[in-house]
């Protein structure tokens, strides 16, 4: 079962909150790859909510575009306008304008898939996107969502925050063992950001999918903290490990210094 949505500071109870909005986005989140339709019940069960309140949630929703039933199977479905939503945010996100030549660029220079991801809890979310003309074994879109904990790109941004503040996230994440290659411990972990630190890139060779190798270097916004990662896309198919960092570190780190600089100058 998806993880409940909770208030962005988690203070506990407040009268502000609106139990109802809540519920609704909840049921939104509910559908995925796994649940592409579902039954009243299926909702219900999903988003740990009654049956009762799950069918007024998806006649709101209904009524709102969001969602609508099949006419054969009877099974709700989201619709085109729940894309809105996530559209509005990387319009007005202006570090994802800032990148985008950047992104090209890398992806011109190294023939190989560049891509943007911003940190949201405990995973690290793809906002850009620039997709080489090469095999690449697994298809991200935007709006994906990856581990911190066992990714570069995740890697890459909590080693940039506060020791304490990584730990902190490492130590609330699940720390599943996606493959055999997988690090899951937590003192295997805070060792590869140690070396990232040094370095100032990460690397993960198939700790999330079997045939997948990435690099990727923070961003650092205005205030001195990271903001995002930029990653490459080095598939074990072409590349080791050492013939990625040799030949695409340096070109990775350059542009991740470039877009810090422009980041910077937005504010």
């Amino acid at each position: 079962m998806d993880a409940p949505l909770k208030p962005a500071d988690d203070d506990g109870p407040s009268l502000l909150f609106n139990q109802s909005l809540e519920k609704g986005l909840a049921v939104l989140r509910a559908f995925s790859a796994r649940r592409r339709t579902m039954t009243l019940a299926d909702v219900a069960a999903a988003t740990d909510i009654t049956k009762s309140s799950a069918q007024r949630m998806v006649f709101t929703l209904e009524r709102l575009g969001y969602v609508r039933k099949h006419p054969q199977t009877r099974r709700y479905q989201l619709t085109p306008r729940v894309m809105e939503i996530g559209f509005n945010y990387l319009a007005a996100d202006p570090l994802i304008d800032v990148a985008n030549p950047f992104l090209s660029e890398l992806t011109k220079v190294t023939t190989e898939t560049s891509n943007l991801t911003e940190p949201d809890g405990l995973d690290m979310v793809y906002v850009a996107r620039f997709v080489s003309s090469q095999f690449v074994p697994v298809h991200m879109p935007i709006g994906s969502r990856i581990p911190m904990y066992c990714t570069a790109s995740g890697r890459a941004y909590l080693s940039a925050l506060p020791e304490d503040e990584a730990l902190a996230l490492i130590e609330r994440s699940e720390r599943v063992a996606h493959t055999a290659h997988t690090r899951t411990a937590v003192d295997d972990i805070v060792d590869a950001l140690r070396q990232t630190r040094l370095q100032g890139y990460a690397t993960n060779s198939e700790e999330l999918f079997l045939g997948d190798m990435t690099l990727a270097a923070p961003v650092i916004g205005s205030q001195g903290r990271p903001v995002a990662a930029v990653h490459l896309v080095a598939p074990t198919s072409r590349w080791t490990l050492d013939e990625a960092v040799r030949k695409l570190a340096p070109t990775l780190l350059q542009c991740a210094r470039s877009l810090t600089t422009s980041v910077r100058g937005i504010g």
